[in-house]
């Protein structure tokens, strides 16, 4: 049965870990399906993970619609949310509920996903009332890279900290249905999951959060550019990878490959002979 964003409440109240992972396409989406995730996220992270970008800015809403299609055609259960993009909402109300509607119609995604609190609260409201189901992202929000300067850890100050609790609380109040917290402290991170009545799905945050998210290259050992702190290789995917395509190159070097078993039957002397004539 398709999971909801009231599936994502239950579980909370009842005291479920919720499960999310990253997806960007149509096969790992089935895949994640079918291994029973809750969520699947069509982050901005493919912006690094499967475009090359240094940091997810780059990403436009075309890359997002068309990946949070694709999985949506994979995830048959899981509740899929798609990121909005830089710059897709942070301009107005309008361009916010405008691009939101968009990754819903043409993205075919259950909800949508944006970066920031306080300041975004009205930008959010306008969009639940556009029968849109919003999950937060506070902390370290990676569009504002620029701005923090670099991939930091946000909330070890108080006034930080506080900031972070502000930006969850005003979410809520603006009708999301969740938050992910990223790169927070794990014990204000699980103050924070206390502090508001909407589930709180950590990445970096430590284990006191209502759920947890990957980005799944990350978690399979498919990304190298660089391996954050918070992630657990849950298996070496990127080494059987490797070698595969090795074993594939030298047997298509030796001549081994394709044998008769993965061949046609071929055609008749009789043919063949004529096809020489």
């Amino acid at each position: 049965m398709k999971i909801t964003t009231a599936d994502f409440q239950n579980m909370k109240n009842r005291g479920e870990k919720i499960t999310m992972v990253t997806s960007y396409d149509y096969s790992t989406a089935k895949l994640a399906d079918n291994s029973g995730v809750d969520s699947i996220l069509v982050g901005d992270s493919l912006g690094m993970v499967m475009l090359g970008y240094d940091d997810t800015i780059s990403v436009t809403m075309e890359d997002m619609i068309s990946h949070s299609a694709a999985v949506a055609r994979g995830a048959k259960n899981a509740l899929v949310i798609c990121d909005m993009p830089f710059m897709s909402y942070q301009t107005s109300v309008y361009d916010a509920v405008s691009n939101a509607g968009r990754l819903m119609k043409e993205g075919r995604c259950g909800a949508v996903k944006l970066e920031g609190g306080v300041e975004f609260k009205e930008h959010v409201s306008a969009i639940v009332k556009a029968s849109i189901p919003v999950c937060g992202h506070i902390g370290m929000t990676p569009q504002s890279v620029n701005a923090f300067g670099g991939f930091k850890v946000q909330g070890k100050s108080v006034e930080a900290a506080r900031k972070i609790i502000a930006d969850a609380k005003a979410l809520e109040d603006a009708g999301a249905f969740a938050i992910v917290a990223e790169c927070v402290p794990p014990n204000v991170a699980e103050y924070l999951s206390k502090s508001v009545k909407i589930p709180v799905i950590g990445i970096g945050a430590g284990a006191g959060c209502d759920g947890q998210v990957l980005v799944y290259q990350d978690m399979l050992g498919m990304y190298s550019d660089f391996k954050p702190k918070f992630v657990k290789r849950f298996a070496n995917v990127g080494e059987v990878m490797e070698t595969g395509f090795k074993s594939y190159i030298k047997e298509v070097k030796d001549g081994t490959f394709p044998n008769e078993q993965y061949s046609f039957k071929g055609v008749d002397e009789e043919i063949m002979e004529q096809i020489k004539k």
